[in-house]
């Protein structure tokens, strides 16, 4: 009869067993093989399908990382390496500590962000804006006109100038000459400006220097000769200018920028002696009405409004001084004439990024200089 079934782990290879006992079940009988060592042999502790040993694990959040995972290939190679290794108790693998994602930490406002190495620095983003901005990229970001109309300051130089140039031009030609080259000077370098270009001296220069021509020319040949006096010198200034422009190295379409606002420029200043080749009479008119339309332009009236206004009150100075000078009035018809174009200079001068050295230029100047062909050929046509 064999023995009776004994629970515990069994070895069939147990020296201490006696000889001929039975294993699990009866009739079992095995003889150990030689070699083998019982130390070595793998030993299974505890019920291997008993689940409660081990520890629930709980879950990570979701903005925890997750910890390594190791490569399943590189586990065979373990188990592969020893495979008489004893096993240790399966071990919970301890979760790692919630590391939840860095939030970005706000830079104080008065502190601008660092800029690449080497590179510039940057302010805070603001909702007001940029104050670096000129007005008129802000006025352009926000959806509104970028046009900036001059002020008034500069309106009060403009009524100077045309007042000294009223006053002078019934004097003496040579009287009326100086606030003329003063006019053509600024009307040059505004010009400039105004097509953003600055500094262009080189242009300046040539623009100025063919208005002196001009002006030296109709003193020379006299007012009955103005028209040959003044449009010989243009010509001549313009095909000059073509010729340096071509000998520039610059790029085609810099040259072709640059030859066009040289043109301009030389234009305008050159047609600003027209004052001095049209009739006195017309001449204080005409920079009369300009001088008085554009204070009234520079008002704080809406646009429209402000219009009409500037051309009644150049009317009614064109009247009152054309009834001292004998036009009478035709005086109004010459003021109203002269405001127009004014009004056209100044609405150029207020275009396209103006700043302020613009508007004390160009806003001064492009109001008399557009109005002089005008004065010129009106007053000899009145007169």
């Amino acid at each position: 009869m064999s023995e009776p079934y004994q629970s515990g782990p069994y070895d069939p290879y147990d020296p201490h067993r006696q000889a001929g006992a039975t294993g699990p079940w009866p009739g079992y009988d095995q003889q150990a093989p030689p070699g083998y060592d019982p130390q070595s042999t793998q030993q299974w502790q505890g019920q291997t399908w008993e689940t409660q040993t081990h520890p629930q694990t709980p879950a990570a959040p979701e903005t925890a990382y997750l910890p390594p995972r190791e490569h399943p290939y590189e586990a065979q190679q373990q188990h592969v390496a020893d495979p008489y290794a004893q096993p240790q108790a399966a071990q919970a693998p301890q979760p790692q500590a919630a590391q939840p994602y860095a939030q970005p930490q706000p830079q104080p406002q008065h502190e601008p962000a660092p800029g690449p190495e080497g590179g510039p620095e940057y302010g805070p983003a603001t909702i007001a804006g940029n104050a670096r901005i000129t007005d008129a990229q802000r006025a352009r970001l926000e959806g509104r006109s970028p046009v900036i109309e001059p002020g008034m300051q500069p309106a009060v130089l403009t009524a100077v100038l045309g007042l000294l140039l009223a006053v002078t031009a019934p004097v003496a030609p040579y009287a009326l000459v100086v606030p003329l080259v003063l006019l053509q000077a600024v009307t040059a370098a505004g010009w400039f400006r105004l097509n953003g270009m600055w500094p262009a001296r080189q242009g300046i220069a040539l623009a100025f220097a063919g208005a002196l021509t001009a002006d030296v020319a109709v003193l020379a040949a006299g007012r009955d000769h103005a028209p040959a006096a003044i449009l010989g010198p243009l010509g001549a200034w313009v095909l000059l200018s073509l010729v340096l422009q071509l000998r520039s190295h610059a790029s085609p379409d810099e040259r072709m920028y640059g030859l066009m606002a040289t043109v301009a420029s030389t234009a305008l200043s050159v047609l600003a002696t027209g004052y001095l080749g049209a009739d006195p009479h017309a001449v204080s008119v005409g920079a009369a009405a300009v001088a008085v339309a554009v204070l009234a332009r520079a008002l704080p009236l809406p646009t429209p409004v402000s219009v009409v206004v500037s051309l009644l009150a150049a009317a009614g100075a064109g009247i009152a001084v054309g009834g001292m000078t004998g036009l009478g009035a035709k005086g109004a018809l010459l003021g109203c004439a002269a405001a127009a174009c004014a009004l056209i200079g100044h609405r150029v001068a207020s275009y396209d990024y103006p700043s302020r050295f613009v508007h004390f230029t160009a806003g001064v100047a492009l109001p008399l200089s557009a109005a002089a062909p005008v004065v010129w050929v009106l007053g000899r046509a009145l007169g």
